[in-house]
């Protein structure tokens, strides 16, 4: 039970609102805590003004209770006749259409009745702090020859190991309306005259964490978003584009959009990111096999 009340209050992020979810005082989930850091040794959750935060060794400790908590959840299920149990899961990607289709993949084959699985199509630094933190098992994003250098010394900071997917050739998206839309290659000179849309990084803005390849060169006309379908709005009614894998989904996605080869001598390596001292739980891995499937299937194209 201790081990429930560890991940429910690095979910919520405060010790009374762990305790209304786990129907208990807030005295006494404080107690248990505090019981269980005294026998572990170690500090789990660091006090601070908005709630409790995780330590390091609180989110080393999270990983293997998750772990302990789902063998434990389908031991039971099994074997004791136990109503399944509401089943967690997360994952942090950048914007990638393979991605939503493997997550998915998932929730149809291995949901069950009752879930709370989560995706989050975020920033590349909030990937891998979700990631390095605990918060997802599993981070979606790419390398090239201009990133990976920043991007791989990052992810040994984080604890964290790089696996590729598949290897993408650059392309763009442009709306079927776009006078881009006939040809069958683009160039960056094709380009210049129109607005260029890239997902915003927030404070770590670097170009080493951007979403999109070739994000230091100039552009005379900039857009900045947050989210994938405010992005393509913006292709279809701008007559905009966005650099990327060329991988999209006329399903997840509509008919609307293009995806073009552009005449550039570089390439995406993308892959999952996953945490060295955490060995990926059942839900994890059976979404990195779905993410294998669809790059697969991807490379054969």
């Amino acid at each position: 039970m201790q081990l429930k009340y560890i991940v429910t209050v690095a979910a919520v992020g405060t010790i009374s609102k762990a305790a209304k979810q786990l129907y208990i005082t807030q005295p006494s989930l404080t107690a248990a805590i505090k019981e269980l850091e005294n026998e572990l040794g170690i500090t789990i959750f660091v006090r601070t003004n908005k709630g409790v935060i995780l330590s390091t060794d609180g989110e080393e400790f999270l990983g293997y209770a998750r772990q302990v908590i789902e063998q434990t959840d389908l031991i039971e299920e099994k074997y004791f006749g136990i109503t399944p149990t509401k089943h967690q899961f997360c994952i942090s990607t950048q914007h990638y259409s393979f991605a939503v289709e493997a997550f998915v993949t998932l929730l149809k084959n291995h949901g069950g009745e009752e879930y709370d699985f989560r995706i989050r199509e975020t920033q590349t630094y909030e990937i891998i702090e979700d990631v390095a933190k605990l918060h997802s098992e599993v981070g979606i994003l790419y390398l090239n020859k201009f990133n990976e250098t920043v991007l791989r010394k990052t992810l040994r900071e984080n604890d964290l190991t790089f696996q590729r997917l598949f290897i993408a050739k650059p392309h763009v998206f442009v709306s079927t309306f776009s006078p881009l839309a006939g040809q069958h290659t683009v160039s960056l000179e094709d380009l210049a005259p129109y607005p260029r849309l890239s997902y915003e990084q927030g404070t770590h803005n670097s170009f080493y964490f951007s979403e999109e390849i070739l994000s230091t060169r100039d552009s005379k006309k900039d857009i900045m978003v947050s989210d994938r379908a405010t992005l393509f709005n913006l292709l279809i009614g701008l007559n905009g584009y966005t650099i990327c894998s060329g991988v999209i989904s006329e399903e997840l996605n509509g008919k609307n959009i293009l995806a073009l080869p552009l005449t550039v001598d570089d390439y995406m390596e993308i892959g999952y990111i996953t945490h060295t001292k955490v060995r990926p739980g059942r839900f994890a891995q059976l979404y990195i096999n779905a993410l294998k499937h669809y790059a697969a299937e991807l490379s054969e194209k």
